[in-house]
């Protein structure tokens, strides 16, 4: 397996020195040759190469070179085919945003980790949500709101009090951002196969922003989220580390 692999580095300088010894130890397979990538950086790496990624239905298996590395394996230069040979697949779907800005033009992008939406201005948003084209809220005055995934449960998501969803629970989860009215929603926990709609009411006076795994839209009028189950990404995690067991214990610290 030594010689499938492909590695991929961040512009960290522990990222790029971990890349030169990683290539002279075990060399480095062309991407459209390789069995696997070994992405060295932080989570926000990984996911910029899930995305490059996409559609080569190959496993990424990532070593911390950032500072959280909550997708990262433990960084190390021994025994890599060993590791590689043992490790634990996750995979994962990512959401699929649609956004429709002010202007009247339209964008798309995908999100491994969650779809937000955020006021731009000194006012708070007002949404409306619907969910399988029912309204399902009226109106939301907040800072924002955001549908995550089981694997980006743990991000900005948690950080917003959403809760921690189990891989493979097949639910989504979405979440008020510092709500104002009503004061005590926090969110509610979706079918995987939901789609989610938001509109952004008076986007004149109160400007909202989506963004999907940081590709940001400005201006947006109404956005629609849905899980993009045709497309899938495989992480590989160390033996006994895997997604699940991680989501597990984050629950517990």
């Amino acid at each position: 397996m030594t010689g499938n692999i492909h590695f991929t580095a961040s512009q960290a300088p522990s990222a790029c020195n971990a890349l030169v010894e990683l290539v002279a130890r075990y060399g480095n397979a062309p991407s459209d040759k390789a069995d696997v990538v070994v992405a060295l950086g932080g989570d926000g790496f990984m996911l910029q190469t899930l995305h490059a990624m996409q559609g080569r239905d190959m496993p990424v298996y990532g070593m911390n070179r950032g500072t959280v590395g909550f997708l990262m394996n433990t960084y190390s230069v021994d025994d890599l085919p060993e590791r590689l040979a043992a490790a634990e697949e996750a995979v994962i779907n990512p959401l699929r945003m649609r956004a429709t800005c002010a202007n009247g033009t339209c964008h798309e992008a995908l999100a491994i980790n969650e779809v937000s939406l955020l006021r731009e201005g000194p006012q708070a948003a007002k949404l409306r949500i619907y969910v399988d084209g029912r309204l399902r809220m009226e109106e939301l005055v907040c800072d924002g709101a955001l549908v995550s995934t089981p694997a980006g449960s743990t991000a900005y998501n948690y950080s917003a009090h959403g809760p921690i969803l189990p891989i493979g629970s097949e639910v989504l989860a979405l979440t008020a951002i510092a709500p104002f009215r009503p004061r005590r929603w926090r969110g509610a926990l979706l079918p995987k196969a939901a789609e989610v709609v938001i509109e952004v009411m008076n986007p004149e006076r109160r400007p909202v922003m989506a963004d999907a795994d940081s590709r940001s839209f400005r201006h947006v009028t109404r956005v629609e989220i849905r899980s993009a189950s045709d497309i899938r990404h495989h992480l590989l995690f160390d033996d006994g580390h895997g997604l699940a067991e991680r989501l597990l214990r984050e629950q517990f610290v």
